[in-house]
């Protein structure tokens, strides 16, 4: 079992930052890919970032590329994602999980078991 807790949304002006924080209880943290989705009110959730165990190998989609930057600190079970140059597009909830890991990384929600809560990020135009 993996019990994630995320932290650090809240309020911020277009083209300001938010680092998100989503830390792990688990004593195989790097056993885990991990990933963070979002999901904006009547949409389906979205794929943003993954990371492999090491942090060696990061994947984005597409709209967040060269904006957000997914990373892990394997000392503090803790994956972040820090969001830089937001728009009002990127308001959502945000939601960490863990999973296997493969080659590219898995981008479907129903790949992974391990979520955390959510945290919710708003931009404002």
């Amino acid at each position: 079992q993996v019990q994630l807790v995320e932290s650090g949304g809240g309020l911020v002006q277009a083209g300001g930052s938010l680092r998100l924080s989503c830390a792990a209880s688990t004593r195989t943290f790097t056993s885990y890919g991990l990933v963070w989705f979002r999901q904006a009110p009547g949409k389906e959730r979205e794929f943003i970032a993954t990371i492999n165990w090491s942090g060696g190998a990061t994947y984005y989609a597409d709209p967040v590329k060269g904006r957000f930057t997914i990373s892990r600190d394997n000392a503090k079970n803790t994956v972040y994602l820090q969001m830089n140059s937001l728009k009002p597009e990127d308001t959502a909830v945000y939601y960490c999980a863990a999973g296997p890991w493969t080659f590219g990384g898995r981008r479907s929600p129903d790949e992974y078991d391990y979520w955390g809560q959510g945290t919710q990020v708003t931009v404002s135009s």
